[in-house]
């Protein structure tokens, strides 16, 4: 990692919401010698009043919370602010769990128990994301049949229905649109939605794969499957 990659997010304000305190002294600990500013919350309710006072540039999200769980609270996230990362922390080890925090907008996981570089690094591969994410807007709408894409709102419809994307999935298909028949790879579906610095399954891509296709509707039969490949968007289906 370059001096620029390790100065890049210095002052960037981090909300850690986790019920245990020892965890958060750590994870503050360490975030802190790193240059970030780091608040904590040790239930979801604190955290929310929190963000809505003072938003924060990304929040490391514990799975099990009292009050608000982690999950709902990260809907609650997503729905409002969608722009803000949101890097969940779970103790379990099952995929399942993995699979639910993405399909709810989480832009990436990590299971405890963790080392202290493996959550800043996996933070800063969500701020790079997201940093790419907002150099790369433009003004337009992207059409496909009765799929609209408002670049400028982020808003999806289709057949003039609000469809309500995870950013996953809104990336996914802002990534088809912009590049009608080309057949993407699950490596490279990978690389240019998740990074190359985050591992995930080709389960987890599937299931975004699928919960997109559900949200299109009639319309999902433009999201192909080309066998031994990937996937691909037609403007044409046949």
């Amino acid at each position: 990692m370059t001096e620029m990659d390790e100065n890049q997010f210095k002052g960037y304000r981090i909300l850690v919401v986790d019920d245990e305190k020892d965890i958060c002294d750590v994870i503050r600990f360490n975030l802190e010698a790193e240059g970030f500013v780091v608040s904590a919350s040790e239930n979801g309710l604190d955290a929310w009043n929190k963000i809505e006072r003072n938003t924060p540039d990304a929040v490391i999200l514990d799975f099990m919370l009292p009050g608000i769980s982690g999950l709902d609270l990260c809907k609650k996230i997503k729905d409002v602010y969608h722009n803000i990362p949101v890097l969940m922390v779970t103790a379990r080890s099952g995929e399942t769990d993995a699979v639910l925090c993405l399909e709810l907008g989480a832009d990436d996981y990590i299971r405890k128990p963790f080392a202290p570089r493996e959550l800043t690094a996996r933070l800063r591969a969500v701020l790079r994301r997201a940093s790419r994410r907002e150099s790369h807007k433009r003004s337009g709408v992207l059409q496909a049949g009765q799929i609209e894409m408002d670049l400028d709102a982020h808003i999806v419809t289709v057949a003039g229905n609000a469809s309500h994307l995870t950013m996953i999935e809104y990336d996914m298909l802002r990534l088809f649109m912009e590049n009608p028949r080309i057949a993407f790879t699950r490596d490279k579906l990978l690389d240019r939605i998740w990074g190359r610095d985050v591992y995930v399954s080709d389960r987890i891509i599937d299931v975004n794969i699928k919960r997109l296709r559900e949200k299109l509707g009639a319309e999902k039969k433009r999201l192909e499957t080309v066998r031994g490949v990937g996937y691909r968007f037609t403007n044409d289906p046949e």
